[in-house]
């Protein structure tokens, strides 16, 4: 490990195989939290490594609790987190919307770290237990449509991590690895980052899964996903372009209208409401903009508008709330 720490605080980038060596070090307990420190100051401190993280994905899928869909073709929605906006649950929302369309959503997440409240936070309050049993899973996922994989119990190597990511209390390149670590590898993903650069590196390393379908969201104002406060740069295997609201069909948002609140509760509030349909016009809005984004993923010869129009559909049905119902 001497030697790795040596070489980044010279500023070298590490090889793939030299990153996968140091994250399955940190995996299997062979770091000690001052090293692990050590690593996740020093990547922080410069630009982002291709090579780096192409390695730290590969031990961490490798070290990860692996799950079979028995060729099922899912969606996961999810953002890296470490924005800094303290949005509200957006892309979990979105999932549950996208599941009430009839579409099966495998949603990877954990808890907040750089960020107030994350998935498993609001997911924690509104009742949803977590379980890595396969069968269960598999179970949940026919009877709602959506089943939820609760990072530390799929990536037992994190444990080492939380408590130092916890101490720190910023955004790290853990933020950035998240979103590529589903561990069922589903067939299409719509993946939100908190930097442009960070979204080339996501396309380059999704480019070299062919049978993934995938779109790329960073909001240009730094959000992790379609915030309609203004344009967003959007990716996907096929190219590249700029998204504004009115591509959705709605008007500029203010960045005041996405607050989440500091508190579990306050999220499961907003969620409750949204998926109720009493929510603000802004609220459900963006909700519908990322669900018809995680639709068109699916269906990229349908419009957008057409896209977020039957996400709208899933929301003033109640489909998806029922989908909350069945999950509890």
């Amino acid at each position: 490990m001497k030697s790795l720490l040596t070489q980044l605080y010279a500023r070298e980038p590490l090889s793939r195989s030299a990153a996968y060596e140091m994250l399955s070090r940190v995996g299997n307990g062979a770091a000690s939290d001052m090293e692990i420190a050590a690593v996740v100051s020093a990547i922080n401190m410069r630009p982002n490594v291709l090579s780096e993280i192409q390695g730290f994905r590969d031990a961490m899928l490798e070290l990860a609790h692996p799950i079979d869909l028995g060729g099922l073709e899912t969606i996961d929605i999810v953002g890296t987190g470490g924005d800094g906006k303290d949005t509200f649950n957006v892309s979990t929302l979105s999932s549950f919307v996208v599941a009430g369309a009839g579409y099966p959503v495998t949603k990877h997440g954990s808890y907040g770290v750089s960020s107030s409240v994350g998935s498993s936070d609001v997911l924690v309050a509104l009742g949803v237990n977590f379980t890595n049993n396969q069968s269960q899973l598999l179970a949940t996922l026919d009877r709602a449509g959506i089943c939820f994989f609760h990072a530390p119990l799929f990536h037992p190597a994190m444990k080492n991590v939380v408590p130092v990511r916890k101490g720190l209390k910023v955004r790290s390149f853990f933020n950035l690895l998240g979103p590529l670590l589903n561990p069922a590898r589903p067939a299409y993903s719509l993946l939100g980052t908190y930097d442009r650069q960070v979204a080339r590196v996501y396309d380059y390393i999704l480019q070299d899964a062919p049978r993934q379908a995938y779109t790329i969201v960073h909001a240009l104002d730094g959000y992790d996903e379609i915030s309609l406060t203004g344009p967003a740069a959007v990716r996907s295997r096929t190219g590249s372009t700029i998204l504004e609201p009115g591509d959705f069909g709605f008007d500029r948002l203010a960045q005041r209208d996405l607050y989440g609140g500091s508190t579990a509760e306050a999220g499961k509030k907003i969620f409750l409401s949204v998926l109720d349909n009493t929510a603000t016009i802004a609220q459900r809005n963006v909700v519908c903009a990322n669900a018809g984004l995680a639709i068109r993923t699916i269906h990229p010869e349908r419009s957008l508008t057409d896209c977020v129009a039957e996400a709208a559909e899933s929301l003033a049905s109640g489909n998806a709330r029922g989908v909350l119902k069945r999950l509890l």
